[in-house]
């Protein structure tokens, strides 16, 4: 299979298996496509985490045989792709991609798709596309402009030129670098943390930031009272609100809270 999804202890796993490249082809798509559906209908699952096999995580599209399809039926495979890519970032849970080797092409733009990217030292971001006569067909080149602006998007997808992950995290692209042996363990640790957090605040976050980015901090505001509305409805926020105000009142530390989802 190029593509496998596991699930264990609220951490969904998906795993990009098409060796020696991680090449996205419609397997691998259709594979993650099943996989983010079974995310949205388990509540259990507070967190996906999306890794590669191998030594890079994905080089990008399966592209030996794109000059034998015809231009009509290549828009209808990258449509897939495109559906795919918006389903995995609109999830409501954090998505956290944790990335070694080459992260080329649309292996970059699955990434971006993510809230965090915890990467490798020695992980590399490419815009590969505009080397091959190509544009960054997943929506990469908007998405490194929204974290990181429009000239350093502009730049990246015009020359190709390979980004380390120290310089993507400078950029605000990668949220955290990690020495290489390490990559895996870092990633178990974001995982537990956020898998331990408040999964409705989680959400409703993704949902701000989601607005924000489609219409600028005007529409996120005027997201604001119904978001709020159906937070302080659940059982998670009714007790941390109720937590921090006993213990303020008690002059006492606030403690680590356990989320139920609800």
């Amino acid at each position: 299979m190029a593509f496998h999804a596991s699930v264990h202890e609220g951490v969904a796993t998906f795993t990009l298996a098409n060796p020696p490249q991680n090449r996205l082809n419609t397997e691998l798509m259709l594979g993650c496509a099943a996989a983010v559906e079974q995310v949205k209908g388990d509540e259990s699952i507070r967190v996906v985490v999306l890794r590669a096999e191998g030594e890079d995580f994905s080089y990008g599209g399966e592209i030996a045989t794109w000059d034998m399809v015809e231009p009509d039926a290549m828009v209808e495979l990258f449509g897939v792709g495109l559906q795919v890519s918006n389903a995995l970032e609109q999830l409501p849970v954090p998505v956290i991609a944790s990335v070694q080797g080459n992260c080329f092409g649309g292996g970059f733009e699955i990434a971006l798709r993510a809230d965090l990217i915890i990467a490798a030292e020695s992980a590399r971001f490419c815009h590969t596309e505009g080397a091959i006569g190509m544009f960054t067909l997943l929506g990469g080149v908007q998405r490194v402009a929204e974290r990181a602006g429009r000239g350093r998007a502009a730049r990246w997808a015009l020359t190709s030129e390979k980004i380390s992950a120290a310089d993507a995290m400078a950029a605000g692209v990668v949220a955290e670098v990690v020495p290489d042996g390490e990559l895996e363990a870092v990633t178990g640790q974001w995982a537990a943390r956020l898998a331990r957090g408040a999964t409705r605040a989680h959400a409703t976050h993704k949902a701000l930031l989601a607005a924000w980015a489609s219409g600028g901090v005007a529409a996120a505001d005027e997201l604001i009272p119904e978001l709020a509305r159906a937070l302080l409805r659940t059982d998670d926020a009714r007790h941390g609100v109720a937590s921090a105000v006993q213990a303020d009142a008690a002059g006492l530390r606030r403690t680590e809270l356990q989320f139920s989802g609800r």
